[in-house]
């Protein structure tokens, strides 16, 4: 079972390289992620009982060509350039270098399929599309989330997400595989940062299976933060980005206990917080307040780290972060800030203040689980058992996430009846 796990977190972390080098060397974005999805159901069969290969991206890439390969040669429309590209691939373009391997030929720099990856990100988000399909077409391509959870993370219905991904990869067809220049990449940022910001959320806090946190996800995330860093070093958003990705995925270690329980902030033990992360993530802050007007990712950061300086949760400052929350939902006013706010409204003002704005989220969230948790928390605050109880266990039922309906059902049950 763990040797299984383990492959998957393989295949999740390798996926975005291996169809970015495919789009790359074949320009067919639709037919090279069946391709890859395919590469990747033989990996799950094959490595748990065969064992890893030395070149896991390699091989992957190396057997969805051949799928990606065979599958334009059945279509007679495109035989004559299948065959030509086909034709034109050196032969040992099939087993691409490992990430650290230099070029051969390349005056030692890295593989050329380390810029894929990136190039596929901002090609998802290609300004010929409407944010919402360049969202969730990202994070279905270099995510590599399932249709359903961009959908949860979306409040959409399902079916409604999958036409829109298809949507959008027909819009992109036939686009050049390159990174875009200063201007096209400046209209593309936002869009880039929103997915990556919803990628590491989804590898922080899994909305669905037995664990709470896919570090694969939230590492790749990071990565491709600091590559865009890279490119615009400048930049107060990404700086920001950045800095809120470090400073919640240092305290990663106290979150699960040892049976993968989910273990909330103001009871982890602070002291297997990554202090190095930390370190780097409040110096990262100060640099993107410093680098112009904030944003939302600026002041997200600027709450983390409010959070991440405190050496006990009785130490945390509140009234600072309800303030920072407060600038927050003038700039970005949607459901989960407005309800991280109430939060904050909770601990400076009392339970019933905080109640008062989780009211005030109903509509706008209802059915959905975090407003019932927080509810749930807030009546147990106030000291209504019966109402937390119910709040709790109708959170615990609206979520897919396993440690996290155990965790809600735990607080109902402790609080009897």
């Amino acid at each position: 079972m763990r040797r299984t796990t383990e492959v998957e977190d393989l295949l999740r972390l390798h996926a975005p390289q291996v169809l970015g080098a495919l789009v790359r060397r074949y320009g067919h974005f639709d037919p090279a992620e069946d391709a890859v999805q395919e590469a990747l159901l033989a990996a799950a069969r094959q490595w748990p009982e065969q064992g890893v290969p030395d070149n896991p991206r390699g091989w992957l890439i190396r057997v969805a060509s051949r799928r990606l390969v065979d599958r334009l040669r059945s279509d007679d429309a495109r035989r004559a350039r299948e065959e030509a590209a086909a034709a034109l691939t050196p032969r040992d373009a099939f087993t691409t270098p490992p990430p650290d391997e230099p070029v051969p030929g390349g005056g030692g720099g890295r593989a050329p399929s380390d810029d894929d990856t990136l190039t596929l990100l901002f090609l998802c988000c290609h300004p010929e599309l409407a944010p919402a399909p360049q969202i969730a077409l990202t994070l279905r391509a270099v995510g590599g989330l399932t249709t359903a959870e961009i959908a949860r993370a979306h409040l959409v219905p399902e079916a409604t997400m999958a036409q829109r991904i298809s949507r959008a990869k027909r819009k992109i067809r036939g686009a050049a595989f390159v990174q875009p220049g200063p201007a096209d990449r400046d209209s593309r940022l936002t869009a880039v940062l929103q997915v990556l910001y919803l990628i590491f959320n989804e590898g922080y806090t899994a909305t669905s299976g037995r664990a709470l946190h896919r570090a694969e996800l939230a590492r790749e995330a990071i990565r491709l933060t600091r590559s865009v860093r890279r490119l615009l070093p400048r930049d107060g958003a990404v700086t920001g980005l950045l800095a809120l990705m470090l400073l919640t995925d240092a305290r990663s270690a106290a979150r699960t206990g040892p049976h993968g329980e989910l273990i909330p902030l103001d009871e982890q033990d602070r002291t297997r917080w990554d202090r190095a992360a930390v370190a780097e993530g409040l110096a990262l802050v100060e640099e993107a307040l410093a680098e112009g007007p904030a944003g939302p990712y600026q002041v997200q950061a600027a709450i983390a780290a409010l959070h991440d300086e405190a050496p006990r949760a009785e130490d945390t400052d509140w009234p600072q972060i309800l303030a920072l929350y407060d600038v927050l939902v003038r700039l970005a006013p949607e459901p989960m800030a407005e309800l991280g706010r109430a939060v904050a409204v909770a601990m400076v003002h009392g339970p019933q203040a905080g109640l008062t704005e989780v009211d005030a989220l109903a509509d706008r969230l209802a059915g959905h689980h975090r407003l019932d948790a927080v509810r749930a928390h807030l009546l147990e605050r106030a000291g209504d058992t019966d109402g937390a109880r119910a709040a709790y266990h109708a959170a615990a039922a609206g979520t897919l996430s396993i440690p996290e309906a155990r965790y809600l059902r735990k607080r109902a049950d402790r609080l009897g009846g």
